[in-house]
C-alpha cells in the first residue's frame, strides 16, 4: 500500500485529508493538488462504499408513551440497524461536520426550522442522497467504485505544483 505523506507529519496530513473529504463530500467537487486529490479520492471511496453496503440496515421500533390526557399511546420509530449505526459513527469519526448554510433570504426561523431534525447534516447527505444513488449505480454496472473522477490541470503558477480537480461522479 503506497501512502503519499504530502510532505507533512502524520497527524497534519490526516487533519487536511479529513477536511478535504469533507469538502468534497458537501460540495461534490474540489480544485486541489494533484497528489492530494488522489489520497481524497481514496478516503472519500472508502467511506462512500461503506455508507452504501448499509445505509438500508434499519429497524422499526414501537415506544409507549404517555399523552397529555394519561393514555398510553404505542408510537412507532425507524432506528438505525447495528451496522449502519457502526457505519454512521465511522463516518462521523473519518470526517469534519460542516453545517448547514443558512440561505441569502432566508429568516432565522425559517432556517431554524428546517434544521432542527439534523445533527450531522453531512453523514446525512452521505446516507440519504449520495448511498441511494451509487447504490443504483453500482447495480445496473455490477460493480462497485469509481464515485470520483480526477481531471488534471496543469501546473499552478508560482510553485508549478501539478493542480488537478477532483469530484464526484
Amino acid at each position: 500500500m503506497n501512502q503519499r505523506k504530502l510532505g507533512r507529519p502524520t497527524d497534519q496530513r490526516m487533519a487536511i485529508l479529513k477536511n478535504e473529504v469533507s469538502e468534497l463530500l458537501w460540495y461534490g467537487r474540489l480544485e486541489i493538488t494533484f497528489d492530494r486529490a488522489k489520497e481524497v479520492s481514496r478516503m472519500a471511496e472508502k467511506l462512500l462504499t461503506l455508507a452504501i453496503k448499509t445505509y438500508d440496515d434499519t429497524v422499526e421500533v414501537v415506544k409507549e408513551k404517555v399523552n397529555l390526557k394519561n393514555e398510553k399511546v404505542s408510537v412507532k420509530f425507524i432506528n438505525d440497524g447495528t451496522k449502519k449505526l457502526a457505519a454512521r459513527r465511522k463516518l462521523m469519526a473519518s470526517l469534519v461536520d460542516i453545517q448547514e448554510a443558512k440561505g441569502a433570504k432566508e429568516s432565522k426561523s425559517k432556517y431554524a426550522a428546517r434544521t432542527k431534525d439534523i445533527k450531522h447534516p453531512l453523514v446525512e447527505k452521505i446516507f440519504n442522497e449520495y448511498a441511494p444513488r451509487y447504490k443504483e449505480r453500482n447495480d445496473k454496472q455490477t460493480q462497485g467504485g469509481g464515485y470520483t473522477r480526477i481531471i488534471r490541470m496543469g501546473q499552478r503558477r508560482g510553485d508549478a505544483a501539478e493542480m488537478a480537480i477532483i469530484e464526484l461522479i
